[in-house]
Parts: structure tokens; C-alpha cells; sequence
């Protein structure tokens, strides 16, 4: 009788620890989750950093197949190649982009207007879109009684003082958006190079904490996990310049303006699969609308040319040793965390679908390969 009572005591203690264990397990998930949630926009910035310093890697890498030598001296002429071609951009290239940048933003500006005065011809309301300039509400404001235009009133204490509000209100959210926006920039590049000059010493530090049982698989997980990563950033990049350069020279060839800052902007959406050759192709088409008939199927036509060459050429040639993801997965993905997250999910959204595949893979390994291998 005793020993039965002790073995019921142990069993209830049993289930009460476990209990207990559980409902910890379960809190601290939920902690876990809610950290995650209103701090989902620094986990970003920090994963950007991480891309960036794994692609410094990889080029460091690289460049250890032609010179040998250092890490940190290899380290070095990646980062003053890298500072060497932004710099030219800029100084060569910055007043052709702005100055195309310019035109373009007006040419898109006059044929979004000429889409609008179409469809309420055609019985579309299109109310709920407002693209008059400041200057034409200025005007139609001051078109009314010409009396009162050439006797013009002096603002009284209480306009002032509002209208002072209101220009440093403006003016504080534009430079704490600067700040922000060139923060951002900063903490990208500098955990990108902290991670790029010592990738073992962090790759240590993560191992430090996993199981000795575990330690074999988890070097695996954070191996396959970077090479995968480095693959997809290299083609990545490949890509990216192929697509700017051949949409480049198209338009230029076309005749339709903002040639370079079409092909610099399709170059940048092909990081966002997708999503990204769909606002290319629309800025591309719009901005060709105003010079004729023939370089709107000729733009057009281009852009389907350089989506075939990048959906069936390059993509496939570049990228077929990195990351192999069906497109309906990927959209999913992209469309989910682009209504979680914003912008951040719609452009991560590849790389972080890569890692929980390389994750999956690893927690449950292919039965078909497994079978072959065995």
C-alpha cells in the first residue's frame, strides 16, 4: 500500500512538472512571438546586415582564387573596389540619373494624367485620385475674385504662428526621415563588415551554445545555410546587372527617356522576384506612352524579351546550384510577408524562404535522396 501511494505521489509530481514545463514552454513562445512582432523592423535591418556581410564574404572568397593572401588584406580591396564603383556612379553618373530621374517623374506625372482624363471619359470615377501639383491648387485657389487678389491681406498673429507650425513640424519629420533612412544605411554596412572581418569568430559563438550532442548537425545547418546564401546573393547580383544593362541599352536604342534610370530601377526590382519585374514593366510601359505607338510595343516588347531572358536564361544558368523554390511558394511568401511586415517582408522575403528550407531540410531530411544515398 505504501509503495503504491509513493508511485501515485510521483506520478502526480511527474505530471505537475510537466505540466508546468508546458505552460512555461507555451509563455515563453508567446513572449518570443510578441518580441518578434513589434520588433519585426530591426530584425530586418539586422538580416540585411547579415546579407551584406555574407556577400562581402563571398567576394572575399573570391578573391582568394586570384591574389591569396590575407582575409583582412583580401577584406580590404573588396570594400575599396566596392567604395571605388559607388563613387563613380555618383560622380559620373549622378547628374545624367537626376536629370533623367527628373524627366521621368514628369513624363509618368502628364500620362498618369492623361489615364485619369481617359477614364472619366469613359464613365470611371476616378475622384479618389488627386494628381494636381501644388501649383495648380495655388492657382485655382487664387482664380476667384480678382478684387481680392490685388489687395492682398497681411496674416494675422494666429496664421503666422500656425504656418510657422506647420513648416517646422514638415520640416523635423524630413530630416528625422533622413536620419533614419541614412541610420539604416549605416548599421547595414558597418554589421555587414563587424560579421564579414571575423566570420569564424561568430560562427564559433553560435556553436558555443548548441549541445555537444548537436554540435556536428548545427556546423552543418550554419554551412549549408551561408553557402546557400552566398550562391543566391553572387547570381543575385549577376542578374541584377545583366537585367539594368540590357534594359539600358534597349531603351536607349528605343528612344524613350530615362533610359538609365528605367534600367538602374529594374535592376534593383529583380531583387524581389515577382513582384519586382511587375512594377518594372509598369514604370517601363508608362513612361514610353509619350513617345508614340511604336516605342510602346517596342518598350513593351522588351520587357517581355529581358523577363524571358531572366525567367529562362539567366535565372536558371545563374542560380541552379543555389536555391531551388517553386514560384507559386515564393509569392505566397512574398504576398504574406509583405502584408505582415512591409516592404522589408516583400524583399527578404526570398533569403528567409531559402534558410527555412535549408532548415526543413536538415530537421527532415529528403526520403527519396536518403534511400539513394543509402
Amino acid at each position: 500500500m505504501e509503495g503504491s501511494a509513493q508511485d501515485g505521489i510521483r506520478a502526480r509530481g511527474s505530471l505537475a512538472r510537466d505540466i508546468a514545463i508546458g505552460g512555461c514552454g507555451i509563455v515563453a513562445f508567446a513572449a518570443l512571438l510578441a518580441i518578434t512582432w513589434y520588433s519585426a523592423a530591426t530584425l530586418f535591418l539586422l538580416f540585411a546586415g547579415i546579407l551584406f556581410g555574407v556577400f562581402l564574404n563571398a567576394m572575399t572568397d573570391l578573391l582568394r582564387r586570384v591574389t591569396g593572401g590575407n582575409h583582412t588584406f583580401r577584406l580590404i580591396i573588396v570594400c575599396l573596389l566596392f567604395t571605388g564603383i559607388l563613387s563613380g556612379v555618383v560622380v559620373l553618373g549622378g547628374s545624367t540619373i537626376a536629370q533623367q530621374g527628373k524627366a521621368l517623374n514628369s513624363t509618368i506625372r502628364s500620362q498618369l494624367g492623361n489615364a485619369k482624363d481617359f477614364l472619366e471619359k469613359h464613365g470611371v470615377d476616378t475622384s479618389f485620385v488627386n494628381l494636381s501639383s501644388f501649383a495648380a491648387q495655388g492657382d485655382a485657389s487664387t482664380g476667384g475674385d480678382a478684387a481680392q487678389s490685388r489687395a492682398p491681406k497681411l496674416p494675422d498673429a494666429s496664421a503666422i504662428a500656425s504656418g510657422t507650425g506647420a513648416i517646422v513640424g514638415q520640416t523635423v519629420r524630413i530630416i528625422a526621415g533622413l536620419f533614419e533612412g541614412v541610420g539604416n544605411f549605416f548599421v547595414v554596412i558597418f554589421l555587414g563588415l563587424l560579421l564579414a572581418a571575423q566570420p569564424k569568430l561568430y560562427r564559433e559563438g553560435i556553436l558555443r551554445f548548441v549541445p555537444r550532442q548537436r554540435l556536428h548537425s548545427a556546423a552543418r545547418l550554419i554551412d549549408d545555410i551561408s553557402e546557400t546564401l552566398r550562391r543566391w546573393l553572387l547570381g543575385q547580383i549577376a542578374t541584377m546587372t545583366s537585367l539594368f544593362v540590357l534594359t539600358w541599352a534597349g531603351l536607349t536604342v528605343i528612344g524613350v527617356p530615362g533610359a538609365l534610370v528605367l534600367g538602374f530601377i529594374t535592376g534593383l526590382l529583380t531583387f524581389i522576384p515577382n513582384v519586382g519585374a511587375i512594377l518594372a514593366g509598369f514604370l517601363i510601359v508608362l513612361a514610353s506612352l509619350g513617345s508614340g505607338l511604336t516605342a510602346i510595343i517596342s518598350a513593351f516588347g522588351l520587357y517581355l524579351a529581358v523577363q524571358f531572358l531572366e525567367g529562362n536564361v539567366l535565372t536558371p544558368l545563374i542560380q541552379r546550384h543555389a536555391i531551388s523554390i517553386p514560384p507559386a511558394t515564393l509569392f505566397a511568401a512574398q504576398i504574406f510577408l509583405g502584408v505582415l511586415f512591409g516592404l522589408w517582408g516583400l524583399a527578404l522575403a526570398l533569403p528567409l524562404i531559402a534558410i527555412i528550407k535549408v532548415v526543413l531540410n536538415h530537421l527532415w531530411p529528403d526520403q527519396t535522396t536518403a534511400a539513394s544515398a543509402a
